[in-house]
């Protein structure tokens, strides 16, 4: 079983008290019956969560807009849950979403898992995103340093050269020094 599956399943069996709605959902095989439980109305959240994430392991991207949600929920263990199943959906419109999330102002305090699915996707729009939202957490006293040290860590793991620039910048900062000479260090050099 998938380390991550059992995380969740292990929370939501709590959450759910261990229904037989929720053994259900576990033990089923249909796609459809899963699929099912994100457009019935009164599903609770956990049931919702459960449904998606097995759909987004399963590949089914009837998954997509559910996961996105979960991805921006402030609860982070169902944040890192949509992003685990996001990154195994196979959805074309993953990073996009993922990208509008980080980059989102208004809901930075949730930015931390779509910043490192934007890393673990390698999508095109990852650096420019990571670059944009890591730029507005160098202000004085933002209170954001997991969002900005994920921007600097996944900037040295994609090792793009257009973040050379903002890595320089974050040198500046005590918190995040150290973090941007190793991921300065990951970017190759310039010829």
């Amino acid at each position: 079983m998938d380390e991550e599956l059992r995380s969740l399943t292990e929370r939501l069996r709590q959450e759910s008290a261990a229904s037989p709605a929720f053994e259900r959902l576990v033990a089923t095989d249909d796609l459809d019956a899963l699929a099912a439980v994100l457009t019935e109305p009164g599903q609770p959240l956990w049931a919702r969560e459960l449904a998606a994430f097995r759909l987004g392991l399963a590949a089914d991207r009837r998954a997509f807009e559910s996961l996105v949600l979960l991805l921006n929920h402030r609860d982070p263990p169902r944040c890192a849950s949509a992003a685990h199943a996001l990154a195994r959906l196979g959805d074309p419109r993953t990073a996009r979403a993922a990208a509008a999330l980080a980059t989102n102002e208004l809901r930075v305090a949730y930015a931390l898992h779509p910043v490192r699915l934007l890393v673990e996707l390698r999508a095109p729009e990852a650096v420019p995103a990571l670059i944009t939202t890591l730029r507005r957490r160098l202000r004085p006293h933002d209170p954001y340093r997991r969002v900005a040290l994920a921007c600097v860590d996944g900037l040295g793991t994609l090792g793009d050269a257009r973040a050379r620039p903002v890595l320089n910048e974050a040198l500046a900062h005590p918190v995040l020094a150290e973090a941007a000479v190793r991921a300065l260090g990951r970017i190759p050099k310039q010829r």
